[in-house]
């Protein structure tokens, strides 16, 4: 009688999560919180008209590095990585409380301009 009730438990919350799962098929699961390449509105200046700034995820990949572009390298390292970053397409120049901010008005994946910790 215990596995019986073990069984209908388990069941139960397999169907639960199973709901959950397709009930948000919008969702990227092979890269969990990171959202895809879009403006965003900056929180930090709550004015009006609205301060946007490009935000997002891009394509990015490391792979070992072929014997023949080491031999080349003036410090060779065993991984090459490749990345694309979310920059601003188009922007224009603005004031706010005397700071220059730049609002973006366009976003898509192009080189990565900086790299920042």
């Amino acid at each position: 009688m215990g596995s019986v009730k073990s069984a209908g438990l388990s069941l139960l919350l397999m169907s639960f999560l199973i709901y959950i799962a397709d009930s948000n098929p919008n969702h990227d699961l092979s890269n969990p919180g990171c959202e895809e390449c879009s403006l965003k509105r900056n929180v930090l200046f709550l004015r009006e008209p609205p301060i946007y700034q490009c935000s997002g995820c891009c394509f990015s990949r490391a792979y070992p590095t072929p014997l023949k572009t080491m031999k080349t390298m003036t410090n060779p390292k065993n991984i090459t990585s490749e990345a694309t970053c979310c920059v601003a397409k188009h922007s224009y120049k603005t004031k706010v409380d005397r700071i220059d901010v730049r609002n973006h008005t366009e976003c898509h994946c192009s080189t990565c301009y900086f790299h920042k910790i």
